[in-house]
């Protein structure tokens, strides 16, 4: 009896649709090096441009930006372009792991075609969440600057929006602003990943990391309207040396320098620390040894690192924490909203006129309780370990919490990086052909064999299974636990812990991944064993 036809998804509805999407076309050949690095850099320059285009009629004094903290994971910059950044690409890419991974979605990922329904839907539900993320954040956080909206105020749109309504008019083109700037880089992620070297979304925040570490450690301007002290790591330290003498610099001095926010000495330290501790951990990997089948003599070996499943589950799960942050927001600014309207123990947010706000101890978007601020991120030893030892002076950044909260706080944000990071590591290499049974048919099609075993998928996938699942599970928790402990000690610029590892991570990637291209382009006979297809 023929074999029963395999029941397509409803998800090939969306087909139509989906294939008419504007999308960036495959390479036919092979892409020699030399573009490949143009493209990268071409894009990475577009992005900076984007970066410090500000949006049309935008009120840049009165804009609440909630992803503050998460600037340099999400990639972005307050009020320009790429304010929403890469949060709806992420955020569309942790629903279709979900459902994927939870068998919910009935596609099967070594299937070209459900491999391509799978691309297009996901394509499409970036769409759906840039316009999730932007309205939210537009009718409650982006506020016109007044100017707009009296010149739209006698304008008329297409016979939708009559004169009179121009603030209505100046939210919209906003929106439309957003999206421009948010589908334009998922089209630049796309040039990235098919024209270039790696991917776009880790080139952008390794490019944002790096512009906010750069600034935090050598900004001279003033950290604050009227004070003569700078901003950046090092300036400040020379300003301290040679504007205070001896004794006032051994009294108090020292301490503002090495400790007192923003951009203190202690986290210029941490941040070279976490640099040099990821260095390591990228390098540390278990090597199975290969031979071929055919050619004797010709060994070889597989390397399994202990950052199996990348920098991605830090990722997601900052994606996620992002729009819990944005939502309880939005929930506490609209009291008339039933049930979660003003709600404090969904999360409690502080006035503009708070006393905090405005001497620029904390942001209107920082939590001061409910279950936001337990889910909110650690930012430097400020948050957490000053105020212990020094009340008195670092007391205000305890929120007006208990410390016992403070140490609840702490707990739930280890357990949340870390137990988030395992689950959308073992997602993650589900999802993108890195479990033993892809990696043992990739093995055995480039003619490599275990020495000692037979040349059988089955066999090499048992061998993988020893260390594979074992390994994603250890780096899901490694790199959890290294962005949360890089949170808790702070580094310059704001850039956050998480962000420094990040970029440090992508970095190494990226020059890995041009050192393959090249040995590539030495010898193409090489390009079947890592996978290429041109």
């Amino acid at each position: 009896m023929p074999l029963e036809e395999k029941k397509k998804s409803r998800l090939y509805s969306l087909k139509p649709l989906t294939d008419r999407l504007p999308a960036v076309t495959r390479p036919e050949g092979h892409v020699h090096f030399r573009t490949k690095m143009f493209w990268v850099l071409a894009i990475l320059i577009l992005y900076f441009a984007m970066t410090n285009i500000f949006i049309y009629g935008l009120d840049q004094g009165n804009v609440i930006d909630f992803f503050s903290s998460l600037r340099a994971i999400l990639a972005g910059a307050q009020g320009s372009l790429m304010h929403l950044g890469i949060g709806p690409i992420v955020t569309a890419s942790i629903i279709m792991q979900l459902f994927a991974g939870a068998k919910i979605i009935n596609l099967d990922l070594q299937d070209d075609e459900d491999k391509s329904v799978y691309q297009g839907t996901q394509k499409f539900l970036v769409i759906v969440m840039i316009f999730v993320e932007a309205i939210p954040q537009v009718f409650g956080f982006l506020t016109p600057s007044s100017t707009f909206v009296t010149h739209l105020n006698g304008s008329f749109l297409f016979g939708v929006v009559s004169p009179g309504h121009g603030d209505l008019l100046a939210k919209l083109l906003i929106v439309v602003q957003l999206f421009a700037g948010s589908y334009l880089v998922f089209l630049m992620d796309e040039v990235v990943s098919k024209w270039g070297i790696g991917s776009g979304i880790s080139l952008f925040i390794a490019g944002g990391v790096a512009q906010q570490i750069f600034t935090g450690t050598f900004n001279w301007e003033p950290s604050r309207a009227g004070s003569p002290v700078p901003a950046g790591t090092i300036p400040k330290t020379v300003w301290y040396l040679q504007n205070y003498p001896g004794a006032r610099l051994a009294s108090g001095g020292i301490e503002q320098i090495m400790v007192q926010p923003p951009n203190p000495l202690i986290a210029l330290i941490g941040t070279v620390a976490i640099f040099l501790l990821v260095a390591y951990v990228e390098s540390t990997r278990i090597e199975l040894p290969l031979a071929h089948g055919m050619a004797r003599g010709a060994r070889g070996r597989y390397p399994i690192r202990l950052m199996y499943a990348s920098n991605i589950p830090v990722i997601l799960v900052a994606a996620v924490l992002a729009n819990v942050s944005m939502f309880s927001l939005l929930f506490w600014q609209h009291p008339e909203w039933p049930v979660l309207g003003h709600a404090s123990w969904l999360g409690a947010y502080p006035e503009a006129t708070d006393i905090r706000v405005t001497s620029g101890q904390i942001q209107r978007t920082t939590p001061i309780g409910g279950l936001a601020y337990y889910f909110s991120n650690v930012n430097g030893v400020q948050d957490w370990l000053l105020p212990l030892f020094n009340p008195s002076t670092y007391g205000v950044y305890l929120r007006g919490l208990a410390y016992w909260q403070v140490l609840l706080h702490i707990v739930v944000f280890l357990a949340v990086f870390i137990g988030g990071s395992v689950m959308f590591a073992k997602f993650w290499i589900m999802t993108t052909n890195m479990g033993p049974e892809d990696v043992a048919r990739q093995i055995e099609s480039s003619g490599m064999q275990i020495p000692g075993f037979r040349r059988d998928p089955r066999i090499l996938r048992r061998v993988l299974d020893r260390y594979i699942p074992v390994v994603a599970v250890i780096s899901g928790a490694s790199v959890g636990a290294l962005a949360a402990g890089a949170d808790m000690i702070g580094t310059v610029g704001n850039a956050s812990g998480t962000g420094v590892l990040l970029s440090v991570g992508i970095m190494i990637q990226l020059y890995e991944a041009i050192g393959r291209e090249q040995m590539m382009e030495m010898h193409p006979v090489l390009r079947q064993f890592f996978g290429a297809t041109g």
